[in-house]
């Protein structure tokens, strides 16, 4: 059949949108899908010389092209993967306070950066910096968009044109290929390295101090740990040399610790409040990892310091919104309040007990089983769970697993077609088996799953 046949298969426009069964959708956007769809297979024909489907066929994708187009992008997922801070699924879940919080803000006016006492303009990081300073003891605290402008900013504001001292097993990476080197090179401080890469002392600090050292920096392994034949600088011996030689020490812990979790069989991990007991100047955390807040830097620690980061003009482009700030502030209401570990979902998660989570798997397992029928052999097994997002790397967390084996496709075939469902659904891949983690699905989760999982194997 000739080409010029072909295109003369094709339906108009008009005639495949009345035919679209989308009655909710916008009749520009059911025409702008008509469009798409007709001229896809418009340079099939001309191209490939491809048959276009019949009129049903078209139809029904103009109306998957449409669903498309009014689907949101960033949607809600189901992380069944146990990782309970998954970088990919957007780290730590928000506690219903601070969803409740960023509502409450979002949907109107509020007093971001008005002082409602006096009638004047206020500032944003007042809501809460008091809240800061009261659980871990700063003297003042600022909060950025997340840990990377926490330390670039600290850097440029002090540091710029001047060095600053690192020891060179410090030099680490975090995700996305970000490096402190580099972050260095951007904030225009200069880098001078001490030690080697397993071996630091204090003398190795002393001997690199000059009249043009601005800054100590301490940097927390908090996404690797080196083993073996290792010296560390402990953080009081650098305060004591920068108290010394008055020079300001800061440190980036990264993850950001606020309770010990060492009752919950969790690998020690330095809090902020021990950090700036030990004498270091500034620290810096990120507000989405152990925290459980929102994606945001903190920085906390002397005032002074903290007075010189307000004026860098470079806080401008870093600083957060309201939605931020708000989210923010529930979360730490929740430590102030002393039940974060029941009202914040990380904290809930990394600390629920063996006990807790076998009977969560179970439950689990026999709902499925009972949804699934003969389509899959489900059963329960001993595993481990993950922190995830760069902090604790040798923790490994005990849970029970809830393990798929279907019958009729591969685990990689169902494993893609929770991802692609309405809700998606991520889940684990294991020797022949799909892996469901309980400890990181969040109330409700079960039965979205279990329905997943039946359109999935019902296909």
């Amino acid at each position: 059949m000739k080409k010029e046949e072909l295109l003369r298969q094709l339906p108009a426009v008009h005639e495949l949108v009345s035919s679209c069964q989308l009655t909710d959708c916008p009749p520009q956007l059911l025409t702008a899908a008509a469009r798409d769809v007709l001229s896809y297979w418009r340079t099939g024909i001309l191209e490939e010389g491809q048959v276009p489907p019949n009129f049903a066929t078209l139809a029904a994708q103009v109306d998957t092209v449409a669903r498309e187009m009014v689907r949101p992008n960033l949607r809600p997922v189901i992380n069944a993967t146990g990782v309970v801070l998954h970088t990919n699924m957007g780290r730590a879940p928000l506690s219903e306070a601070a969803c409740q919080a960023v509502l409450d803000v979002a949907r109107g006016y509020s007093n971001l950066e008005m002082d409602l006492e006096s009638g004047e303009r206020g500032e944003r990081y007042s809501h809460v910096e008091k809240l800061l300073c009261r659980l871990t003891g700063a003297e003042a605290a600022l909060v950025v968009n997340n840990n990377a402008g926490a330390v670039l900013l600290a850097l440029h504001a002090l540091a710029q044109g001047k060095e600053v001292v690192v020891a060179r097993g410090e030099l680490v990476e975090i995700g996305g290929s970000f490096r402190i080197p580099e972050i260095m090179a951007q904030s225009g401080a200069l880098l001078r390295e001490v030690g080697t890469t397993n071996r630091t002392h204090p003398r190795d600090y002393e001997q690199a101090v000059s009249p043009d050292t601005a800054l100590i920096l301490k940097v927390h392994p908090s996404n690797f740990r080196v083993m073996g034949f290792t010296r560390e600088v402990k953080r009081q011996e650098l305060a004591a040399i920068g108290l010394k030689h008055q020079i300001p020490v800061m440190e980036d812990l990264g993850s950001g610790v606020l309770v010990d979790l060492q009752e919950y069989g969790i690998d020690p991990e330095p809090t902020v409040q021990e950090t700036l007991a030990a004498g270091v100047d500034l620290v810096t955390i990120s507000g989405d990892k152990l925290l459980g807040g929102p994606q945001s830097g903190i920085i906390l620690g002397r005032e002074d310091l903290v007075k010189q980061l307000k004026t860098d003009q470079l806080l401008r482009a870093l600083r957060v919104d309201k939605m931020t700030l708000a989210a923010l502030e529930a979360t730490l209401r929740a430590y102030l309040q002393e039940d974060a570990h029941e009202k914040i979902p990380v904290l809930r998660m990394l600390t629920q007990t063996e006990a807790e989570l076998e009977k969560r798997a179970v439950a689990l397992k026999d709902l499925l089983a009972e949804a699934l029928e003969d389509k899959c052999v489900v059963i329960v097994k001993s595993g481990v769970s993950r922190a995830g997002g760069g902090s604790l790397p040798l923790t490994d967390l005990s849970t029970t697993l809830v393990v798929l084996y279907p019958q009729q496709i591969s685990p990689a075939e169902l494993a893609e077609r929770l991802r692609l469902d309405e809700t998606p659904v991520v889940v684990r891949l294991q020797d022949d088996g799909v892996l469901i983690d309980p400890r990181t699905l969040l109330p409700g989760d079960e039965e979205i799953l279990s329905k997943a999982l039946q359109k999935a194997m019902y296909y």
